[in-house]
């Protein structure tokens, strides 16, 4: 599969971004978890350059092979922590918002307020829309995996 787009967004558009990401980064959330975030909502949208990405990142922050290939299934894993599954949660319920999908529920919300401040819980749902936005763009340009940004 070719990709449709050759060329980086509009440079207004990237300085932006580099701002979501500046705010995303400096909210108080260790990068690990900001990665299986990002991994865990790529996953869902079936966004294979964000998929690779999100991986690379996490290995680069120190995060293991064995948490990286059961972040599909982490409910019926032992690998992560319950403010790991709070964040995955939100992740989840945030992203699957189609055919009636009921979002993020008072239990999902509570879970993860339970473990986050109001600054954390800004910053994953910062990076949950930020990872939504270029799952999105990137499965409708046709962005192929391999590439780190």
């Amino acid at each position: 599969m070719q990709a449709r787009m050759s060329g980086p967004a509009n440079p207004d558009v990237m300085t932006a971004i580099q701002h979501l990401y500046k705010a995303i980064h400096t909210g108080g959330v260790d990068g690990r978890l900001l990665s299986l975030v990002h991994l865990r909502t790529s996953q869902i949208n079936g966004c294979s350059p964000c998929v690779f990405a999100s991986i690379e990142s996490a290995r680069k922050a120190g995060e293991t092979e064995e948490r990286l290939h059961n972040v599909v299934a982490w409910r019926d894993t032992p690998f992560y922590t319950e403010e790991e599954r709070a964040a995955l949660a939100l992740a989840e319920a945030a992203t699957r918002l189609q055919d009636g999908a009921p979002g993020v529920t008072d239990a999902v919300w509570d879970a993860a307020a339970g473990h986050f401040s109001e600054e954390q819980l800004g910053a994953i749902i910062l990076e949950i829309a930020t990872t939504n936005f270029f799952n999105r763009i990137n499965r409708a340009v046709g962005e192929q995996a391999g590439k780190t940004w």
